[in-house]
């Protein structure tokens, strides 16, 4: 998650406090776009917006969805070198890669195996800093935004992973189906593109802001619109549910379970239709399961792997879809440029003194997804272009449930991730443990609280 000056740790300490004001569980203005494809409006039905013959509601043999969202990694970040380490077909670094080095004009940062697992600074991925990182498609504003005490190059931008960091996901992306064409929703921080997973917009929000009363963020989210068709849902929560930052979900709080239900439900096959999981977003590094800087990248990989395995011992396999992506970049460098969106609303972006003057018009920076059912290709990889509102319409298209913007009625819902016709994952497939360097756990906890950065 991120403030531009504060370190997570302030904000999502606030974020505690604010949604334990609002009495809940807290446990240990644009103009409509006319970019092409963007016809359809909010409350379309997926039979309305899909060419004849797609398959939707109870066509599509998923009945239980599970959407696990983490935290502040761009694609190339994590898998800019999967295509040289089990999946060719996805994108990977060109060849000439690289950011401006702030401090010699003329000279360049090229991108880097970072060995470091937890990161002692924080990266810029706020509003403004994401949109001069992206600088007009240029992509070459990553290193001069993220200028630090401790690293006056901003180098750390530019740092990669490998498979032998984060073998688990190396295998589990490489073994079901992927995209290199998923972008975040928002150029920007934490809470709006988590709004726009769960509601299909911001309402303009372009900062994590806190709800100032037990009223506001009364707008309406997915969960208004499945209860309104009868979709069963829960949220598990590893520390605290974000959803309660909307009104809706405040108040039935009897859908919020903690993790440990997660693993038992799953278990048991007693899992809602439509299920959210949420990490630790708050903790020491080697505690915290969010993948945020400074956490330890190999727990929060850990984590995910238990709820990957979870899923995939449950009796509910035959007939589940898990849905694995983070919410925006984090400040790292991604190569790709984000291609224009469909506007959601009329709502503008709330612009503070000083933020770039820009709209809801463009996606974010590229992030990870993989799609983990029995239906999922093998060893595929989607180049079409998605964003969490693509998962929210793959919601809606299941459950036959009208679109809440205009954004997620004109996303694609990720169909073609999946073979309907057939189980290519019928049996389970056997997945490497993750890896946890216990050596490498010291450092990370000697930078608890170094870091500054934006959630």
């Amino acid at each position: 998650m991120a403030s531009s000056t504060q370190r997570p740790t302030v904000l999502q300490r606030a974020l505690l406090v604010a949604i334990a004001s609002l009495g809940c569980i807290v446990p240990a203005h644009a103009q409509l776009g006319s970019s092409p494809g963007c016809a359809f409006v909010a409350g379309d039905l997926p039979a309305v917006t899909l060419p004849p013959g797609t398959p939707h509601g109870s066509q599509i043999p998923i009945e239980h969805v599970v959407v696990l969202m983490q935290e502040n990694r761009s694609f190339d970040h994590y898998f800019g070198q999967l295509h040289r380490a089990g999946q060719p077909k996805a994108e990977g670094y060109p060849r000439k890669a690289r950011n401006p080095d702030p401090t010699s004009p003329g000279k360049f940062i090229k991108p880097f195996h970072q060995k470091k697992l937890c990161e002692v600074a924080d990266l810029d991925h706020s509003w403004s800093g994401t949109h001069a990182q992206v600088h007009d498609g240029a992509m070459d504003g990553f290193t001069a935004t993220n200028v630090d005490g401790k690293d006056a190059k901003g180098r750390r931008a530019m740092g990669f992973y490998t498979g032998g960091d984060l073998n688990f996901y190396y295998s589990l992306y490489s073994a079901f189906a992927m995209g290199d064409r998923y972008f975040c929703s928002v150029q920007g921080p934490t809470f709006p593109n988590r709004y726009y997973m769960l509601a299909g917009t911001s309402f303009g929000h372009i900062q994590n802001d806190f709800p100032a009363g037990v009223t506001e963020f009364s707008q309406r989210s997915i969960f208004n619109v499945l209860d309104e068709g009868g979709v069963t849902w829960k949220i598990y929560y590893g520390q605290i549910a974000f959803a309660q930052l909307f009104a809706y979900v405040r108040n039935v709080q009897d859908h919020l379970k903690p993790i440990t239900e997660f693993y038992t439900d799953a278990a048991a096959g007693t899992l809602p239709q439509v299920t959210f999981v949420d990490p630790i977003f708050l903790d020491k590094p080697n505690v915290e399961t969010d993948e945020h800087p400074p956490a330890n990248v190999q727990v929060g990989q850990e984590f995910a792997s238990k709820v990957v395995q979870a899923v995939l011992a449950s009796p509910l396999w035959s007939s589940t879809a898990l849905f694995i992506t983070y919410d925006e970049h984090g400040g790292y460098y991604d190569h790709v440029p984000p291609p224009a969106a469909c506007v959601p609303d009329g709502i503008a972006p709330i612009l503070g003194a000083g933020d770039v003057d820009a709209q809801f018009d463009h996606y974010g920076i590229r992030v990870p997804v993989v799609v983990v059912s029995p239906y999922a290709r093998k060893h595929f990889v989607s180049h079409v272009v998605h964003d969490h509102t693509s998962i929210l319409r793959f919601i809606e298209t299941r459950f036959d449930l009208p679109a809440l913007t205009r954004r997620d009625a004109n996303a694609d819902p990720m169909l073609e991730f999946f073979d309907f016709t057939k189980q290519t994952f019928a049996k389970a497939p056997k997945l490497p443990k993750p890896k946890v360097v216990a050596a490498k756990k010291p450092y990370c906890d000697s930078v608890a609280g170094a870091s500054s950065g934006e959630l």
